[in-house]
């Protein structure tokens, strides 16, 4: 490069990017699914149908629906959302963004600024937890138990907080399939948050990307859904369900909110032919596709938990996961997982360390998180076993008496 930037970059980046070299021969990172579930031959039916009916609506900025995204893939959403969540919503009330991330971040470029305060599960979403470390804004982990959120725990914080003056912003919690421990919080515990929220005044930021991919195929209702006074803010995502690379997600909330995250969304609107599509394929086959999807990655699940018994034996400990794509291991405080990823990713082993994971890095360190969804069956029995072999190498961990494989 000739021409000397760095005089002329404002501080606080983010480190800048690496050439993309291509996944790792193991690849448990990343929110990637089946490649053979992707929907191919019927997108291409869905493309040609909606674009020879609809097509001459690109013209426009919005497809003719307006800036909330196009009206026939909102008309699905409320109508699914109130199938499968419980919500009852109208179409006004959603709005179609570039996948679950800008969700995010529109809601926080609404809420929040340097010195705040919000509240998070202490193990949570590593693309969130980022955000407010670059925000400025001081995040607080409330513990988790097999059901979630602690309420008791959580209840602790806002009177503490209370005590000191400080109101939180908001709450954000992905209750349905928690991302990384895989629970699922029961409705009578979500009443209960409720009720503790309300007291205090703290809006609900539910992130529920991964709801529809329970392996059981049922899920509680959604706060929003069980919410009376508007406090919700709820996010979804066809990226876990349908097509990562799809990016389209959207957020549901009273138009009182949702007209201010509207405003702050600058990007002309988010991409229009992903947006048809989905609605001509999603109204007649997304319930076929979940389905389908629940028993690929359920069975997947099967195999990584029978491949971490196999490898580590009782060096891991885990929850097995109520659906989604990835498991949260805990190995022996001896293990430093930031390390470990380091060593593995040489060795073509990709894996997320705990640390990036958790609200508090240190209580993470001894832990991982391992995607399932897109490698396969043989992938995962390999990868786990070059992974335990890796771990051993450098910690001692897992014990040759444990049966790893080589």
């Amino acid at each position: 490069m000739a021409f000397d930037y760095t005089s002329r970059l404002r501080p606080g980046l983010p480190a800048p990017a690496k050439h993309w070299s291509g996944f790792p021969r193991y690849n448990f990172i990343g929110g990637h699914n089946d490649a053979d579930a992707v929907p191919v031959d019927a997108f291409i039916a869905a493309s040609r149908e909606v674009l020879s009916r609809d097509g001459h609506a690109l013209s426009t900025y919005g497809l003719a629906s307006g800036p909330q995204g196009y009206r026939p893939l909102r008309e699905f959403l409320a109508n699914s959302l109130k199938t499968r969540a419980g919500m009852n919503e109208t179409p006004d009330n959603v709005l179609v963004v570039s996948g679950s991330l800008q969700a995010l971040d529109l809601v926080n470029d609404v809420f929040l600024e340097p010195g705040d305060t919000v509240i998070v599960e202490e193990a949570s979403y590593q693309g969130t937890l980022q955000r407010f470390d670059r925000l400025g804004v001081r995040h607080i982990g409330v513990p988790l138990d097999a059901d979630g959120i602690r309420p008791d725990a959580l209840e602790a914080i806002l009177q503490k907080l209370a005590t000191e003056g400080t109101s939180p912003k908001y709450l954000y919690t992905i209750p349905t399939v928690q991302n990384p421990t895989g629970s699922v919080m029961p409705e009578p515990r979500r009443l209960e948050l409720l009720a503790l929220v309300r007291r205090f005044g703290v809006p609900i930021f539910e992130d529920d990307c991964y709801a529809d991919l329970t392996f059981d195929g049922t899920r509680p209702k959604a706060f929003r859904a069980l919410d009376t006074e508007g406090q919700v803010i709820y996010c979804g995502s066809f990226s876990k369900t349908v097509a990562p690379a799809l990016r389209v997600g959207y957020l549901v909330a009273d138009w009182e909110i949702l007209s201010r995250l509207i405003s702050a969304k600058h990007d002309a609107g988010s991409g229009a032919l992903e947006q048809m599509v989905l609605a001509e394929y999603c109204t007649t086959h997304f319930d076929e596709h979940v389905k389908h999807m629940q028993d690929i990655l359920g069975a997947k699940c099967d195999t990584i938990v029978e491949a971490l018994a196999a490898a580590f034996g009782t060096s891991a400990t885990y929850a097995n996961p109520k659906g989604g794509i990835f498991i949260w291991v805990t190995l022996p405080e001896s293990v430093d997982t930031t390390r470990l990823a380091e060593i593995a990713l040489a060795e073509g082993v990709a894996l997320n360390p705990g640390a990036d994971w958790s609200s508090e890095p240190k209580s993470g360190r001894h832990r991982m998180r391992l995607c399932f969804g897109h490698p396969s069956h043989d992938d995962i029995r390999e990868g786990v076993a070059r992974l335990a072999e890796i771990c051993h190498q450098e910690f001692g961990v897992p014990l040759r008496s444990a049966n790893v494989t080589r």
